[in-house]
């Protein structure tokens, strides 16, 4: 009996099909994935041309206003511009610098012709970095007195040390009722000694300085009686400079309270107003753009609420050192809690409860 060989069945059309859509889909993963360097590069390339010209760092997007509307209206319309005081001062893009080119930029393009007329900061922040938070006070205060215009503050949760600084740079401060306000004081990352640790494992070091106190508080050896001072002065100037300036812009605020009583605790919103740091408790967003809309005497919704948004994608792939990128995988142990490595050796205007 003569046996015919085994012929396989055919795949179905359907399993064909399947298997053709995911290589074809595979392959356009690989291929996007494979271009994003490419325009990467290729933008960076552009961006460097010989020629001058002035770099939009950032766009203008309409928000939902007191009434939670959001239309279009003519190029002459009167603008709200919102700043965002999110995050921890001194990381990613709440920087002074980037308040700056956003504070820049509401003059420029589509809200040039003096169409901002009036800020309102958007605040939810322990604070951060003495230098970022003194900038963007700074920024805000600079633009506040050259454009004339009313700058209020809506607090969202936490507005905290470097945060109730940059509130400080607001003509009116309201707050919702969940909020926490204060901590006015200054912080150095903590420092540890570790010389003793060393002499029992048999491990020596030798830093080679000149200059008076240039290893000041080296923690591979025993600290000297009083080369803390150096640092303290510093700190004690920052936090007078704080106290300053809190007294100055918050006019119910006693001085003598402040540091002698208050000092760097934290307040719930309704006691804050009690104590003078913020002026108004229990206040929703749009309680204070309605606020704003009345102290521009605007009557109708023919207003926009603005922020400005970032245009330049590509930099928050390349600061997140993504693997894709780098070709590094980073692992990290930490043995004590501490802050984030960009706060090192820096001086802070920042809530951190152990």
């Amino acid at each position: 009996m003569t046996h015919l060989p085994h012929i396989p069945k055919p795949p179905s059309i359907i399993y064909s099909c399947i298997r053709s859509f995911f290589v074809t889909f595979t392959k356009m993963v690989g291929f996007g994935l494979g271009l994003i360097p490419v325009i990467i590069i290729l933008a960076l390339l552009f961006s460097s041309s010989e020629d001058l010209k002035v770099e939009d760092n950032y766009k203008p997007v309409i928000l939902p206003n007191g009434n939670d509307v959001r239309k279009k209206l003519s190029k002459d319309s009167p603008v709200i511009l919102k700043l965002n005081v999110q995050g921890v001062i001194g990381l990613d893009e709440l920087t002074s610098s980037s308040i700056s080119d956003q504070l820049t930029e509401s003059r420029e393009g589509a809200l040039k012709s003096d169409r901002v007329k009036a800020v309102l900061v958007y605040i939810n922040t322990p604070g951060g970095t003495v230098t970022d938070s003194n900038g963007i006070y700074q920024a805000i205060k600079s633009y506040k007195e050259r454009h004339e215009v009313p700058v209020y503050a809506y607090i969202d949760g936490l507005c905290a040390s470097g945060g109730m600084y940059v509130a400080s740079a607001c003509d009116k401060i309201f707050a919702n009722n969940a909020s926490i306000v204060g901590s006015v004081g200054v912080l150095s990352p903590t420092m540890f000694n570790a010389h003793q640790l060393m002499e029992k494992i048999g491990v020596e070091s030798k830093t080679i300085t000149a200059g008076k106190n240039k290893d000041a508080m080296n923690p591979f050896r025993p600290w000297k009686p009083g080369e803390e001072e150096n640092i303290q002065s510093v700190i004690q100037a920052f936090y007078e400079q704080f106290v300053d300036l809190v007294v100055e812009n918050r006019p119910n605020m006693d001085r003598e309270k402040l540091v002698d009583e208050y000092g760097a605790n934290i307040f719930d919103a309704d006691k804050a107003v009690e104590l003078g740091y913020i002026d108004q408790s229990n206040t929703s967003l749009n309680d204070t753009i309605k606020a704003l809309t009345t102290e521009l005497g605007i009557k109708d919704d023919y207003y926009q609420v603005v922020e400005m948004e970032s245009k330049i994608w590509y930099r928050g792939l390349i600061k997140g050192c993504s693997p894709i990128f780098t070709g590094k995988i980073q692992h990290e142990i930490s043995g004590f809690p501490e802050l984030a490595p960009e706060f090192r050796n820096q001086f802070l205007y920042l809530y951190q409860p152990e």
